[in-house]
């Protein structure tokens, strides 16, 4: 499935060297999110990441850097809500690149539609360990009420595994978002070609 640029299929990683794993195995759109590294090292892999993925023509979105996205030219930035709070409305609408919202509750999901975006994401869809979340999982169901409000893709995150996938895609979800059934499974160059395949099979 593809919608608007993004891909069923959507694995967040960590780290540059992520994508080297990944993105020849025929990943066509993937979130870097780097936590916890000193600023040079950051501009550092987000110039790496953006030049392989423009290589492999895989559509990159970088979580939270929105200032050094724009400066290094990428094409697509995720916030969340807290990152909303410091961002600028006026210079992401001018500067045209793409953007990806976090949404928890109906009240931050009025705040993404009133920014300029091209995706939304809801989660928890369910309980994930990967992080303290402040949210009870959203459910299923909460899936289809988002997909009647938004104007762009819906992205489900949290908790989805493989084998949960189909039902996600069946409320409603038109993207999901996987790290943990990724990058912390045994193998996870096989876990994404999995991933790929299942998106392959129900178009």
């Amino acid at each position: 499935m593809r919608t608007d640029g993004i891909y069923g299929f959507y694995p967040i990683v960590d780290s540059y060297d992520w994508l080297v794993r990944l993105l020849p195995l025929g990943v066509k759109t993937i979130q870097l999110r780097i936590k916890d590294k000193n600023d040079d090292d950051v501009r550092d892999q987000l110039h790496d990441a953006i030049s392989l993925a423009r290589t492999y023509k895989c559509q990159l979105v970088i979580n939270d850097y929105w200032r050094l996205a724009l400066d290094l030219g990428a094409e697509f930035i995720h916030l969340g809500q807290e990152d909303l709070d410091d961002a600028d409305k006026e210079i992401i609408l001018n500067s045209g690149i793409k953007l990806g919202i976090s949404t928890h509750t109906n009240r931050e999901l009025d705040r993404a539609l009133s920014w300029p975006h091209d995706h939304v994401a809801l989660g928890p869809v369910y309980e994930t360990t990967l992080k303290q979340m402040r949210y009870s999982p959203q459910g299923l169901e909460r899936i289809g009420v988002w997909k009647k409000r938004v104007d762009c893709p819906l992205i489900a995150i949290g908790g989805i595994s493989l084998e949960r996938a189909p039902k996600v895609l069946a409320a409603g979800a038109d993207a999901i978002a996987v790290v943990t059934d990724v990058v912390f499974n045994p193998k996870p160059e096989a876990r994404v070609e999995q991933w790929i395949k299942l998106f392959e099979n129900s178009n």
